[in-house]
C-alpha cells in the first residue's frame, strides 16, 4: 500500500508572532520533525505545501527528500486550499494520505503506522478520549474534497463525504499538542525523542564519482512527472543549474543518454527520461526499499531492547 504525507504549512505562525515551522523543539525545528517522524514511519512521498516565507522553509528542509508545492494565494485563503493542493498532486500517486498541519509536531512513527494499518477509508488518533493529528484519507474520498465547498475547513469536508471517521486507539499525546500554543514540552519531548530513535539508511551508487542517492532518484521522478527539469528542480528547492550538473554526473559516470531534451514550440522545452533512466530509478526504488526493510529488521535485532 502506497502512502503520501501531506503537510500543510503556508501560513503558520506562533502565538508570539514568530515563524512557527522554524522554532525549535529541542535541537531540531517544528518541520523536520514532522518530516522525520513521517520518514521514519516509512511513508512513499511527502509532499509539503509552503506559502509564507517559502524560500526559507524549503532552503531549511532542501535534501530532506520533500516535495516542496506551493499555496500562491496563502494571505486571502485558509489551510484547506493548502490541503488540497497536495491533495491533488497526490490523488493519483498512493492508495492514502496521512494530513497533518506542520504546527503539530510531537506524535509518533507508531501512530503514523496504526493509522496506516488501521484498513479505513477515513481514521484519525484517538488518545485521552480525544482524536487529534494526523488524519488518514483513502484516495478514493479525495475527488469528493476538492470538490466540496470549504466551510469550516477540512474538518467541514470530511464531516461531508459520507463515510464515517474511525478513531485509532493511541497512546501518544502528542497528537494533540499544538506548537504554537505555549506551555511546557518536556515530558511530550522526551517520549517523541525516544520514538525517533531509528536505522537512517542513505542509499548511494558511485562508480569514480556517486552518481546516484534519493536526491537524484527524486529529482529523476519529478521530470518524468513534470516533463520539465525546471519544474522538478523547483518542487525540490534547487537551481535549474543545479538539476543539470547532477544530470551530467549521472549520464557520465553511466555513459549514456539518461534525459532527453527538445527544444522549441508554443509551449517550451521538454525533458523526458529515456527507457533506460525510467528502469534505472525503478531499481533503485526497490534496492532502496529492500534494504530500509532488512536495515529495520536488523536495528530491532541489535537494538531495540536498548530503547525501548
Amino acid at each position: 500500500m502506497r502512502i503520501g504525507a501531506l503537510i500543510t504549512a503556508a501560513g503558520a505562525s506562533s502565538q508570539t508572532g514568530q515563524f512557527k515551522p522554524m522554532l525549535n523543539i529541542g535541537s531540531i525545528s517544528v518541520a523536520q520533525r514532522v518530516v522525520t517522524t513521517f520518514q521514519q514511519a516509512g511513508v512513499d512521498r511527502i509532499v509539503m505545501v509552503t506559502g509564507h516565507n517559502a524560500t526559507a522553509l524549503e532552503r531549511h528542509l532542501s535534501g530532506n527528500g520533500i516535495i516542496f508545492l506551493r499555496n500562491e494565494d496563502y494571505a486571502n485563503t485558509h489551510m484547506f486550499e493548502s490541503v488540497k493542493i497536495g491533495l491533488e498532486y497526490l490523488k493519483d500517486k498512493c492508495d492514502a494520505v496521512i494530513t497533518c498541519p506542520v504546527g503539530i509536531p510531537l506524535f509518533t512513527a507508531s501512530t503514523v503506522t496504526a493509522l496506516m494499518s488501521s484498513h479505513a477509508k477515513l481514521a484519525c488518533p484517538l488518545c485521552q478520549g480525544r482524536t487529534g493529528h494526523p488524519i488518514l484519507i483513502d484516495i478514493t474520498l479525495i475527488d469528493g474534497i476538492l470538490a466540496d465547498s470549504g466551510e469550516d475547513g477540512l474538518r467541514g469536508a470530511l464531516s461531508r463525504i459520507g463515510v464515517p471517521m474511525v478513531p485509532v486507539p493511541v497512546d501518544d499525546p502528542g497528537i494533540l499538542r499544538d506548537a504554537g500554543i505555549s506551555g511546557d514540552y518536556t515530558e511530550l519531548l522526551q517520549h517523541h525523542n525516544r520514538q525517533l530513535v531509528r536505522p537512517v539508511v542513505a542509499v548511494s551508487l558511485a562508480r569514480e564519482k556517486c552518481f546516484l542517492d534519493n536526491q537524484v532518484a527524486m529529482l529523476l521522478m519529478l521530470i518524468d512527472e513534470t516533463k520539465s527539469v525546471r519544474a522538478a528542480g523547483k518542487r525540490m528547492q534547487l537551481s535549474y543549474s543545479s538539476c543539470w550538473n547532477m544530470i551530467r554526473t549521472l549520464e557520465n559516470q553511466l555513459n549514456d543518454i539518461l534525459v532527453e531534451r527538445s527544444q522549441g514550440g508554443a509551449k517550451g522545452s521538454t525533458s523526458v527520461l529515456t527507457p533506460q533512466a525510467k528502469l534505472l530509478l525503478e531499481r533503485y526504488n526497490a534496492y532502496e526499499q529492500t534494504l530500509r526493510e532488512q536495515a529495520q529488521t536488523l536495528y530491532e535485532e541489535f537494538f531495540g531492547e536498548l530503547f525501548e
